[in-house]
């Protein structure tokens, strides 16, 4: 994979190694009950991916040492994260930071994958059915997530802002930022 375009930066070593030893047996439950508030929220979401509505996508963050695999499951998101190379419908690598940007619409996945810097294995017309799909959505993960936090919700907020801007990852989608 070539180097992304500049804006786009890879998670601190640091966060690597942590991951490699976290448990990840909590993480998917977590995950899967977010990603079912998320299809709640936006319930026409997965109705985009036709005959992939119950296919395993499989979510590369390269620069991590775990991958994310998510079934939409007609609608009842299923998610499990994995430390090896699973195999899905298709694989969608590249930086964290990239993933992130495109579910946020900061950045052009068709731009990053003619310039080669979104890897693409498997089905690309399942990939382009989910992308267009949460393109669709215009998903605000931080939205979501500061949602769910009842009278915490200002200081949630405060604390992914800071984040967004510190760390570079595209926590929320550009146009919400200044709001934060």
């Amino acid at each position: 994979m070539s180097h992304p375009q500049n804006s786009i930066l890879q998670n601190p070593a640091a966060l690597a190694r942590a991951m490699r030893v976290v448990p990840l047996t909590p993480l998917p439950l977590s995950l899967a009950l977010f990603a079912r508030r998320i299809t709640t929220n936006n319930p026409g979401m997965f109705d985009r991916l036709g005959s992939y509505g119950r296919a395993e996508f499989v979510l590369d963050p390269v620069d991590l040492p775990i991958v994310l695999c998510l079934n939409p499951n007609g609608g009842q998101p299923q998610i499990r994260l994995r430390r090896d190379r699973s195999a899905g419908v298709a694989r969608i690598s590249n930086w964290l930071a990239a993933l992130l940007g495109l579910v946020h619409g900061a950045f052009d996945g068709d731009a990053l994958f003619f310039s080669r810097d979104l890897a693409i294995e498997g089905d690309t017309g399942a990939a382009l059915a989910l992308r267009n799909a949460i393109a669709d959505a215009e998903l605000d993960l931080a939205q979501e997530a500061a949602s769910l936090s009842g009278p915490f919700v200002r200081p949630i907020q405060h604390i992914i802002a800071l984040m967004n801007r510190r760390t570079g990852l595209c926590l929320l989608r550009p146009e919400n930022a200044a709001a934060w």
